[in-house]
Formats: structure tokens, C-alpha cells, sequence
């Protein structure tokens, strides 16, 4: 599994079309073969930065949809709305506290290191 951040920080007048824009995008992207999850993030501090967050089954997966017709679509008319350059990150899961230890971590029991 492969998960997938996009900060992008947009012109402040510019980010309504960006989300009408993802709206419209997102079921296809959603739809993308390998894609697992989307959500679009808002950031608490700045609204006009957005990240998108994604699970692909693989970085081929990921890579098959970055030369996808619907990706080269979606990133030319997203480009010109950004304020600054994007910035992406590809993780995997290197470990996960489960709802157990999360109630366990908040007594002081079970803390990570």
C-alpha cells in the first residue's frame, strides 16, 4: 500500500475553482485502477492550502494514473491556480497504533517511543 500526499497551496481568489474543479475530478480519480482511498484536506490555519490525501494498492498503480489522460487533464487546469509549488510525498505504513493502545498511550502505558 502506498499513501500519497499533495500539499498545494492556492491563490486565495483562485480556490473556489480549484474545489469545484476537484469535485468534479474526484469520483474519476477515485475510479483510477489501484486507487484505494481520496480525501481532500483543508488546512486549519490557511484555507487556501489543500492537500490531497490517497492510498494506492502501488507506486505502479500511482504511476499508471500520473500518465493517465485524466491526470495530464486535471494538473494542466490545476497549475495555474497555485500560489506556490506543490509538494507531494509518497509513504508507506511503517507501523499502526491500534484503538487499544491509543487508550492504553493516553494513561502513559504503551507509549511509543
Amino acid at each position: 500500500m502506498l499513501l500519497r500526499t499533495v500539499r498545494m497551496t492556492f491563490q486565495p481568489d483562485r480556490l473556489a475553482d480549484f474545489l469545484d474543479l476537484f469535485r468534479d475530478a474526484r469520483p474519476k480519480i477515485a475510479a483510477a485502477p489501484g486507487c484505494r482511498h481520496l480525501e481532500l484536506w483543508q488546512d486549519a490555519r490557511f484555507p487556501n492550502v489543500l492537500t490531497t490525501f490517497s492510498r494506492w494498492d502501488d507506486q505502479a498503480a500511482l504511476d499508471a494514473y500520473r500518465q493517465s489522460a485524466l491526470f495530464r487533464t486535471t494538473w494542466a487546469e490545476t497549475k495555474p491556480l497555485f500560489a506556490a509549488a506543490p509538494v507531494a510525498h509518497s509513504q508507506r505504513l511503517a507501523d499502526r497504533l491500534g484503538e487499544a493502545e491509543l487508550g492504553a498511550g493516553a494513561s502513559g502505558a504503551g507509549a511509543a517511543p
